[in-house]
């Protein structure tokens, strides 16, 4: 038998944790002396301390940990299903990191050059643009902002199934209309659309006509400086927004492999302000 700080040594896990992991169930002592408390663990469990630990290095929750551990599923099966998740999960948090590392060399190139690092939104390209009225076939839902790749996907799985046995004809790429007023924690009142040249049933008409239009090359992260630039036009010509603003994926973001490759148009429906 090991004692609690034997045990915390060689597992390089503090007592007080330890502890902690006793209360919520998650690794209780093998023996406790009831005369005065002291905790004791067998050799046995040091193998599922540092099983713990593994999970822990691969960013699993004490939660996710335990019910790996008590699953009634065969573990190495179930093991296996939670790892291959995980892998998913700590990839696309590579990949944010690589957005930002390499906007972050931006910046300090931006700096030695003695520029602003907001200078790049000089080169944000806004035109205005009459879009055509357009037929929509469309799901609308309020969606979480971590929701929107998997909505993404199955919002246009049904669609274009929908397209298909309707034997319906897309006239334009995939689009997303945003009616939500403000960012609220709750959800954003999103429109999944694609534009068909049929009218069917649950299609709709949507006449955005005079519009801002900036075509983004890259991550979406760059999308709120579109939108902040697309605002500053409008205020500085003098015209207000009519309707949701939508964007247009030129390309597939569920396909495309390297988010510098993503093509998209994001439109701001408006109108000029008349003066008194």
């Amino acid at each position: 038998m090991l004692s609690i700080g034997e045990f915390s040594n060689i597992c390089k896990v503090s007592t007080k944790t330890l502890r902690y992991y006793a209360e919520i169930g998650l690794l209780e002592p093998s023996e406790v002396n009831p005369e005065n408390g002291y905790r004791y663990y067998s050799i046995e469990q040091l193998k599922k301390m540092l099983f713990i630990n593994r999970l822990k290095a691969y960013s699993f929750s004490l939660d996710e940990i335990k019910a790996v551990l008590q699953s009634e599923e065969t573990q190495d099966d179930n093991l296996y299903l939670a790892f291959l998740h995980k892998k998913k999960e700590i990839e696309k948090q590579v990949d944010n990191y690589r957005q930002i590392l390499t906007q972050l060399e931006d910046d300090i190139s931006a700096i030695e050059r003695g520029k602003s690092i907001m200078s790049y939104m000089d080169e944000i390209d806004v035109q205005l643009v009459d879009v055509p009225k357009m037929s929509l076939l469309s799901i609308r839902k309020t969606v979480q902002a971590e929701d929107f790749p998997s909505e993404y996907i199955k919002c246009y799985e049904k669609l274009f199934k929908r397209i298909a046995v309707d034997k319906l004809t897309t006239s334009g790429e995939p689009m997303v209309l945003f009616h939500s007023a403000e960012y609220t924690p709750s959800g954003l009142d999103t429109e999944f659309a694609i534009p068909v040249q049929e009218y069917a049933t649950g299609t709709r008409d949507f006449c955005p006509r005079l519009c801002l239009k900036t075509i983004l090359h890259g991550a979406y992260t760059q999308l709120s400086s579109v939108y902040a630039k697309q605002r500053e036009w409008a205020e500085k010509e003098g015209y207000q927004n009519t309707d949701a603003l939508f964007e247009v994926y030129v390309t597939d973001p569920s396909q495309t492999v390297d988010a510098k490759d993503n093509i998209t148009e994001i439109y701001y429906p408006v109108k000029k302000i008349i003066s008194k």
